[in-house]
């Protein structure tokens, strides 16, 4: 069974054992966090939400806080002698999935 869940302005699809960079959270590390953002849950039978599910939760543990590649942006005008060089590392959190929880009993 998979999901796909909504956070920081993207959505991830997501399995149990799965582990993902988001955007960063405000938590410490081995701290578990709870997503109710679900918009679909995949498998066997699919349950598609408009826009989210309710009563479906995805359940992870932070891994650790980390920084991406630095990326170079750089701007520049032919002919007018204007270059702006900008770098840039975004900060990430690293997520082990642990559960799945459709909300209705098994």
């Amino acid at each position: 069974m998979y999901a796909v869940i909504k956070t920081g302005g993207k959505q991830y699809k997501v399995e149990e054992g799965d582990r993902i960079q988001v955007e960063k959270l405000e938590a410490e590390t081995g701290q578990t966090v709870t997503f109710d953002d679900v918009l679909f849950i995949g498998g066997d039978e699919y349950k598609l939400g408009e826009p989210a599910l309710s009563g479906v939760t995805v359940t992870a543990t932070i891994v650790r806080q980390l920084r991406a590649k630095k990326i170079i942006v750089f701007k520049m005008k032919r002919r007018k002698g204007y270059h702006k060089k900008q770098g840039h590392r975004q900060n990430l959190t690293e997520l082990s999935i642990t559960k799945i929880d459709t909300g209705k009993e098994a």
